[in-house]
């Protein structure tokens, strides 16, 4: 019974082991924490008449009931940065704004609060503001900032908040801002800080607040097909990149893969940016201006037809194991990867060229990598010569081919008794004069044959 009971226990720990391992590198994954600073008007225009109210009561509002529905949210911090509100219009002071209640896990209460407390009074610094929202977010590894602007304005001091907005999007600061205007139309002016959301209405402004928090919240599910020849999304293994288009940062890295239904796994993508595409095949592949809709799953399809260069020697000596090969695409000088010998690498479709790092260089033109094929590239293995003289000198090892001779090796003109160096199978002729020697005619001249997985020795004394 005991060894019964043992083998059960064995038995079972071999069979957790397993989904431990899945479910811990599962909640290695950790949910970006999102962060919305609020950045709103309380210049004096806010205490005009508007629908059912004033405009800051109906801001008021509308924010402390979006708040109320964010209360049991995770993984959600909320901020509030006001303009407007700490000096009376006239004069116009310019740098009227003020983070009000920071981020935190309990912010909320604190922005409901200074809610209540705001009195509008100055001017409408916008670039300013946004430029000073800029340091409202601490520093944090796995976060995404956005800014909400509410506003019933337009700049009006002299401040361009498209390029402040420009600004903090390159620095990777924040994600493109949403813009709620209260009460006009001012799209035309803020298309270019962000994501402009017309409020000409309170109905439409508790439209607009709902639509951007359920875009700030909500990831939008992606799947990118990587097509083979056929147009078949039968290619997979690879990596991606996502960029921003806006700042060139990168946002996401995955290794595309399929489900166990063989079709590309759904990527949780964040809709608010638009998105270049590289998929990291040799050479590598691009699709750029990539835009999502929030909430609506979009597929994209990317030829990446794929086969399989195995490259051979004959031989695991250590003088050639680390034999390396450059490969080009055809007529091009690019050096597109260098591959060891020994080893397999998928290439993107197509006609290449390799140039074998032996001595001499090997080049093979023209090479054809086709559809789930494997080309196979196998060269001879090499010999080695050994070179012997009693002093130091000048010369080198030339090739014999169609009856001219090719420098494939200087010789060291330190002084060496003798050198090995490792040659591809050929006639050789090797030249030399001692560096001691004050006449040409005292030059040496051996030829010499080099055969596959030989060694031969030449003697440039008498």
């Amino acid at each position: 019974m005991k060894i019964r009971a043992l083998i059960s226990g064995l038995l079972l720990i071999l069979f957790c082991q397993p989904l431990l391992a899945q479910n811990n590198e599962q909640e290695e994954i950790t949910p970006p924490l999102t962060r919305i600073l609020f950045v709103l008007d309380a210049s004096q225009s806010m205490y005009g008449r508007w629908q059912s109210d004033m405009k800051i009561s109906i801001a008021r509002k509308l924010l402390s009931n979006l708040l109320d529905s964010l209360e049991r949210v995770d993984n959600i911090e909320l901020a509030l940065r006001v303009y407007g509100h700490q000096y009376r219009f006239p004069p116009q002071v310019c740098n009227d704004t003020k983070l009000i209640v920071p981020f935190g896990p309990e912010s909320i209460k604190s922005i409901k609060h200074k809610l209540r407390t705001l009195t509008p009074k100055g001017t409408t610094p916008i670039a300013y503001a946004l430029e000073e929202s800029g340091s409202d977010f601490p520093e944090c590894d796995n976060c995404r900032n956005i800014v909400v602007l509410i506003t019933d304005g337009l700049e009006e001091c002299d401040g361009d908040p498209c390029a402040v907005s420009k600004a903090l999007q390159k620095k990777g600061v924040v994600l493109k801002p949403f813009i709620i205007g209260i009460g006009k139309n001012f799209q035309e002016a803020f298309d270019c800080v962000g994501t402009y959301f017309d409020a000409s209405s309170e109905e439409d402004f508790s439209k607009a607040l709902n639509v951007v928090i359920s875009q700030a919240l909500n990831s939008t599910t992606m799947q990118v097909n990587l097509l083979d020849t056929y147009d078949k999304a039968t290619e997979t293994n690879v990596a991606m990149t996502f960029y921003d288009d806006f700042s060139g940062l990168v946002k996401y890295n995955f290794i595309h893969t399929m489900n166990n239904k063989g079709v590309p796994d759904t990527l949780l993508i964040d809709p608010l940016l638009t998105y270049n595409l590289v998929i990291h095949t040799i050479p590598p592949r691009k699709l750029d201006k990539i835009t999502l809709t929030p909430g609506k799953h979009t597929t994209v399809g990317i030829p990446v037809p794929q086969g399989i260069l195995d490259l051979k020697l004959d031989s695991r000596d250590k003088t050639v194991r680390d034999l390396k090969c450059i490969v080009r695409e055809n007529g091009k000088m690019k050096t597109l990867n260098v591959q060891p010998f020994g080893s397999t690498e998928r290439y993107i479709t197509g006609i290449y060229d390799l140039e074998v790092l032996t001595t001499p260089r090997i080049y093979i033109d023209d090479v054809e990598i086709t559809q789930s094929h494997t080309t196979t590239i196998e060269i001879p293995m090499p010999g080695i010569a050994i070179i012997e003289k009693k002093t130091s000198g000048y010369g080198g090892i030339y090739l014999e081919k169609e009856n001219k001779l090719e420098l494939v090796y200087n010789l060291r003109d330190s002084y060496l008794e003798r050198e090995t160096i490792v040659l591809q199978p050929g006639n050789y002729r090797v030249v030399f004069r001692s560096k001691y020697s004050d006449k040409a005619v005292y030059t040496v001249e051996k030829r010499f044959i080099v055969e596959t997985g030989k060694s031969v020795n030449v003697k440039l004394f008498r």
